[in-house]
């Protein structure tokens, strides 16, 4: 996929390999053509699938959404939340892998062992996955997904899939969108992988503007879905604190990437009290005979490119007492999302055909953790699931390298031990942590 120019903004980061097979932390993604180079021997570079969505105007003419419970949000009419995939632009399009070989990218079974997750997982709950625009070849994308990694097939056919538009009905949006067809593709990818026996509900809003988004969001949960997952963000705005009434329900799962743009540039709704902000890491395979005494298998480090930070608006959860800030702090776990170690997805560009891609992004980090919540098991009914990893930190791989911008050293742009901003409490071990 080759998203136009005046409409993507090329990305570049450099992935320095080391001779035991481990990368160094990612550094920062740098727009083209801004004079600063990709260092080390090797580069990668990655467009954004989404054209990013500019602040909305002080006094913005707003419109008003209505929750489920009843309650009413002003949300400014303009504002967008693009997607928040990354694409490979270093690797060409695989149209299709040899039989004995597999595309470039980490496939299903590399993500269940990095995460240490059951090849069968989910028990047939519904995962509810958030988008914009029409993706036409959803379900045929997603079955060549499935097949190439021995996944369950998940048709519409055996009630697996379902698709429906922001109002619960079966006709599409009228438009499609390249960038988002890629988001989609990422999404189904990573919840399969995640939880290979989930049910699946795509929910396409009409567009990328966040109030239909919303009320995507608030149709996903009136279909009875328990997970949702949430790849899209909007900055913050100063009403969004009453938009968090579309997520104050106890007993879902609400998981939103924290964003592309490091710190402090935290996205909504990852920035909402009641959500799972996830944030985003380079994972990496490491050699045992290099490395003897590591047990995992695998290292992470904190992806430069990860959204964290400090809310300007939503408050402080009870569970969350990092001392550094006020308000509630970004993110709460992690997974991977740097796309020069990122997964592999399998999508048709309306305009340049099929094919397999490899994309990162924190979009990758939010569709798995929701399917890793689902493989968890159903939440409290009074609990908001957002508090489970904060009460089993053990639980989780605590990041403690990398750095997602300039901070003064803080826990807010810096992974350290314990909780930090770009990775949360770390990334799950299982999925103890994120459960009752």
């Amino acid at each position: 996929m080759r998203p136009t120019p005046p409409m993507r903004s090329l990305l570049v980061l450099p992935l320095l390999l080391a001779l035991a097979g481990v990368a160094a932390p990612a550094q920062a993604l740098t727009p083209a053509g801004s004079g600063v180079q990709p260092s080390g021997p090797a580069a990668v570079t990655a467009e954004r699938a989404c054209a990013p969505a500019p602040a909305a105007a002080a006094h913005a003419p707003t419109v008003a959404l209505t929750a489920p419970s009843g309650e009413v949000a002003e949300v400014p009419a303009d504002l967008r939340a693009p997607c928040l995939a990354l694409i490979r632009t270093d690797l060409p399009r695989l149209r299709h892998p040899r039989p004995d070989t597999e595309p470039p990218g980490f496939g299903a079974r590399d993500l269940q062992a990095a995460y240490d997750l059951p090849r069968n997982g989910g028990g047939d709950r519904t995962v509810a996955i958030v988008v914009a625009f029409d993706d036409r070849t959803a379900e045929s994308d997603l079955a060549v997904y499935r097949e190439q990694y021995h996944l369950p097939p998940c048709t519409t056919a055996n009630g697996c899939f379902r698709k429906i538009n922001q109002n619960g009905g079966t006709t599409p949006p009228p438009t499609t969108d390249p960038g988002w067809v890629a988001e989609t593709a990422t999404d189904l990818a990573a919840v399969s992988a995640a939880c290979p026996d989930c049910h699946l509900l795509l929910v396409e809003a009409d567009n990328d503007l966040l109030r239909n988004e919303i009320q995507a969001v608030g149709q996903a949960f009136q279909q009875g879905a328990t997970f949702i997952s949430m790849s899209f963000g909007a900055p913050e705005f100063p009403n969004q604190t009453l938009v968090d009434a579309f997520f104050f329900h106890r007993g879902i799962a609400f998981v939103a990437s924290s964003g592309d743009n490091g710190y402090p540039n935290p996205t909504y709704p990852a920035a909402s009290q009641f959500v799972t902000a996830a944030g985003g890491t380079s994972l990496h395979r490491v050699h045992h005979r290099v490395q003897p005494f590591t047990r995992r298998g695998w290292s992470e480090s904190a992806w430069s490119g990860a959204g964290s930070g400090c809310s300007l608006f939503d408050p402080k959860p009870s569970w969350q007492h990092d001392p550094g800030c006020a308000n509630r702090t970004i993110a709460d776990v992690s997974a991977v999302a740097d796309p020069g170690t990122g997964i592999a997805v399998y999508f048709t560009d309306p305009n340049d055909g099929a094919g397999w891609h490899v994309i990162g992004g924190t979009s990758v980090a939010a569709p798995l953790i929701t399917g890793m919540y689902a493989v968890a098991g159903t939440p409290g009914a009074n609990d908001f699931a957002a508090s489970y990893p904060y009460a089993r930190p053990r639980a989780f791989n605590d990041i403690v390298t990398g750095s997602t911008g300039s901070c003064g050293g803080s826990y807010l742009c810096t992974a350290v031990r314990g909780y930090d901003g770009p990775t949360g409490i770390g990334t799950p071990h299982g999925v103890r942590g994120l459960r009752r």
